[in-house]
């Protein structure tokens, strides 16, 4: 390993179907007013919402509910939380739901004590909070495995007047205290959202794992998951009410982005990028923005990273060297994960989640360019892969 690094990861994770009950001997730790994030509904229909209002009543907390936190979470609604937050001197924030719902709370929580113009300060110029600016803690009962906020400092928001969705990633003070993660909540969630989330699961690692070209023992990790989530998304898809394979995909989602296969590494996070522009155009799931460019851009990147993916076709895909050049090898294991997309049933094209031509001018210039792993992109570089991607 070449990098250079400190690794400190906060979060208390409790796993498994009874993981719940771990809760309440958690809120002793906080104060007696909880905020209450969550979706749009389906956390009281499925009887998870009940369950945590239960513990909440009986842990003697005052429950302020904030719900309705959308899949892409706007900074209108960053704005209403804040507000809700701030007029009720909340202790803790308790995010209930998907990865959206934690994202938004970390948002909040960062936000509640800075007197300035926070959407500016934190996002638009990606500043962290001062060293002595009060953060309100965040928790979360994870109901959807993807994204990994249970165990990051990442919130992504939408400013949709402008229609620019941008992601910033927090010091580890808004990591979340604690995360609850029961498996059988996953299973709760439509099948759409449980393959957008696999895909979110894939692309995290293959963003960290795609830069560099040395012996990094976080690339054997990432080998690790990618070949884990792909044997148990094939099982969940078949079979959604499947424990062990809905358990793996979310412990999956949660060592993928929680920093640690990425340490030492440069990493590559454009994919992402795209995909958010994307998803601020098509309010498409995000898992999806990011499978419909991932051909045409991982494409790009192995003229450039040959060897790396090379090692991607052999050590996740099982392609068999002989008889081939690097080329062919690497094609072939672009193939085989173009494949194994279209057997879960991801989109591969952005037209196929509601993007037009006429859109890729405004995709374009929505899409931040980061330094990437491999190569790095201009404006004309996202049209490009964007049209190809069509």
């Amino acid at each position: 390993m070449q990098g250079n690094f400190s690794y400190y990861n906060p979060t208390k994770l409790y796993f498994g179907d009874e993981s719940l009950k771990f809760l309440k001997d958690e809120l002793n730790n906080y104060g007696p007013v909880v905020m209450l994030n969550y979706g749009g509904g389906s956390v009281k229909r499925n009887g998870i919402y009940d369950q945590v209002v239960a513990i909440l009543n009986e842990a003697g907390k005052t429950i302020v509910e904030n719900p309705g936190v959308m899949s892409n979470p706007t900074l209108e609604k960053l704005h209403e939380g804040i507000k809700i937050a701030r007029e009720n001197d909340i202790d803790l924030i308790l995010a209930l739901g998907g990865g959206s719902v934690c994202d938004y709370s970390k948002a909040v929580a960062a936000s509640v004590f800075y007197e300035g113009d926070y959407w500016s300060q934190f996002w638009l110029k990606q500043q962290q909070p001062a060293a002595d600016q009060r953060l309100l803690p965040v928790a979360c009962i994870l109901t959807m495995a993807g994204t990994g906020s249970e165990m990051n400092a990442g919130t992504v928001i939408t400013d949709a007047e402008h229609t620019f969705k941008v992601g910033h990633v927090f010091d580890d003070r808004l990591m979340p205290k604690f995360s609850i993660l029961n498996p059988r909540f996953t299973m709760t969630v439509p099948e759409n959202q449980m393959k957008a989330g696999i895909y979110d699961i894939m692309n995290h690692i293959m963003e960290q794992y795609f830069s560099d070209f040395d012996d990094n023992t976080s690339d054997y990790l990432a080998e690790g998951l990618m070949r884990s989530l792909i044997t148990s998304s094939r099982i969940a898809v078949k079979n959604p009410q499947d424990y062990e394979a809905r358990s793996n995909i979310m412990w999956t989602a949660t060592w993928a982005l929680n920093t640690l296969i990425g340490l030492g590494k440069r990493e590559d996070w454009m994919v992402h990028m795209i995909g958010h522009s994307i998803g601020a155009w098509t309010h498409a799931p995000h898992g999806f923005c990011l499978a419909s460019v991932s051909m045409a851009y991982y494409r790009r990147a192995m003229k450039f990273g040959l060897s790396k993916f090379v090692r991607f076709a052999e050590n996740v895909w099982n392609i068999r060297p002989e008889g081939l050049t690097d080329e062919q090898i690497a094609e072939a294991g672009l193939v085989a994960l173009k494949d194994w997309m279209s057997e879960i049933g991801l989109p591969l094209t952005i037209s196929e989640i509601g993007a037009t031509a006429d859109m890729i001018p405004g995709i374009t210039k929505g899409t931040i360019c980061y330094p990437a792993g491999y190569m790095d992109l201009k404006p004309e570089d996202i049209t490009e892969i964007l049209q190809e991607s069509m």
